[in-house]
């Protein structure tokens, strides 16, 4: 960063201080909001987030279409479900996986969008 992007001086703005003050987010909710951008922070993941908005899927689809293993697949969607951002239903012996609900295909998209954005 150079110099001008920083402020080159000392004075406080007591009104957005105390607005940023009375609005801080919680340090708790600041946590889970990291925690989910955290599980947002895997390629292989995203991946899987994306194809679960096509359709919903079992591990086998998604493996096939990832060219990964089950089993890291199956790691991955723990993860995801742990998360909240993922659900399962089963059919007989098959186990199917969704997006949770519209809040996640909308955190995905706006992050597709931020980055084609000019």
């Amino acid at each position: 960063m150079s110099s001008s992007e920083f402020c080159q001086c000392n004075i406080v703005h007591e009104d957005a201080v105390n607005r940023g003050k009375k609005e801080l987010i919680e340090e708790r909710s600041a946590e889970h909001v990291a925690m989910l951008f955290k599980v947002f922070g895997d390629p292989t993941r995203i991946k899987i987030l994306h194809l679960l908005s096509i359709d919903e899927m079992c591990v086998c689809d998604i493996s096939t279409v990832l060219g990964m293993t089950q089993s890291a697949i199956s790691h991955q969607l723990s993860s995801l479900k742990q998360a909240g951002l993922v659900k399962n239903r089963k059919d007989g012996k098959v186990v199917y996986y969704t997006l949770d609900d519209e809040h996640v295909l909308t955190i995905l998209n706006q992050g597709l969008d931020h980055i084609t954005h000019k």
